[in-house]
């Protein structure tokens, strides 16, 4: 595969949004039909596409357009891929754990944990936007506090904050619940 040219990587680092559209056509095709053959999902490889190339351009200014481009993109399309397998896993093995638990709970116990489920739901709604967004980001989508800080613009140590006192609180809300 040909490679963009050094001067239009130029142009992208220096903030040309037209250049910038001209290395996202040129990779286009080809990163997709990439990542279609790693995770066999059409709409997950274009999700994969628009991310690294939100980072190229927020990272723009890092890019050394000596260095092979080629290389870089298809390395961070690879990685990207990596990391959704291992989330594909965990939620499979979430799932999994989910349904052995369920086929040796008997009706009380289901009862039980419906409560609990109730009342943890009941108690992570009465959270603020922001610790609710930041637990989401963490527990179920399985981002790293650094991600989180870069998605949301915050420092590492007030995602860390957050989510100790959301889980303290949620902790805290849930034995209150079930002592009733």
């Amino acid at each position: 595969m040909a490679c963009i040219s050094e001067y239009t990587l130029r142009k992208v680092i220096q903030g040309d949004q037209s250049a910038f559209a001209e290395l996202y056509n040129f990779y286009k095709t080809p990163a997709i039909k990439f990542c279609v053959s790693l995770v066999k999902d059409e709409e997950e490889a274009e999700n994969m596409l628009h991310e690294v190339f939100i980072k190229i351009w927020e990272k723009r200014a890092q890019i050394n357009p000596t260095l092979n481009f080629n290389s870089y993109l298809f390395t961070c399309l690879r990685n990207l891929a990596f990391d959704y397998f291992k989330k594909m896993e965990k939620s499979q093995l979430i799932k999994q754990q989910y349904i052995e638990r369920m086929e040796h709970f008997d009706d009380e116990e289901l009862e039980v944990e419906e409560v609990k489920f109730t009342n943890l739901r009941t108690a992570i709604d009465s959270l603020s936007e922001k610790r609710k967004l930041i637990l989401k980001l963490n527990v179920e989508e399985g981002k790293s506090y650094q991600e989180i800080a870069e998605l949301m613009r915050i420092s590492k140590n007030t995602v860390k904050n957050q989510l100790v006192k959301a889980k303290q609180f949620l902790r805290e809300r849930v034995d209150i619940a079930a002592a009733f």
